[in-house]
């Protein structure tokens, strides 16, 4: 799957905030983002049309199994990544989250696998 750098800032956000809350709302999203709510609405509407969100996301976001699906591919590089910026590069926590999205938003996906593969290795060797 192909998304933009936009869907997948938005999919991250929505599920670490429903990793947290039970409801996850427009409002959440645009603090956790640090953008407007007609930014958020805009992006949702574009999540609805690609299968992603379910269309009532007045109330609560909720993503649909494919969104799922999205999330777990996304979260399968960004995981890695993370850990890299993390601890390889011992940047504190939160800019090595920031650094990881900016990674895998940018980056194209083969750089991403291979990078990913790269952590995997190192982890699994000094087990």
């Amino acid at each position: 799957m192909t998304h933009c750098s936009g869907q997948i800032r938005y999919l991250i956000a929505i599920k670490e905030l429903s990793e947290k809350d039970e409801y996850v709302r427009c409002v959440n999203i645009s603090r956790h983002l640090g953008v407007s709510r007609p930014s958020v609405s805009k992006m949702l509407r574009c999540l609805v049309n690609s299968g992603y969100v379910y269309e009532d996301f007045c109330n609560s976001v909720v993503l649909t199994p494919e969104g799922e699906a999205a999330v777990d591919e996304i979260f399968s590089s960004f995981r890695e990544v993370n850990i890299f910026f993390n601890k390889f590069l011992k940047l504190p926590k939160e800019e090595a989250r920031e650094q990881a999205i900016k990674f895998i938003t940018d980056f194209p996906h083969d750089t991403c696998e291979r990078l990913k593969a790269l952590v995997k290795r190192t982890l699994n060797k000094n087990k």
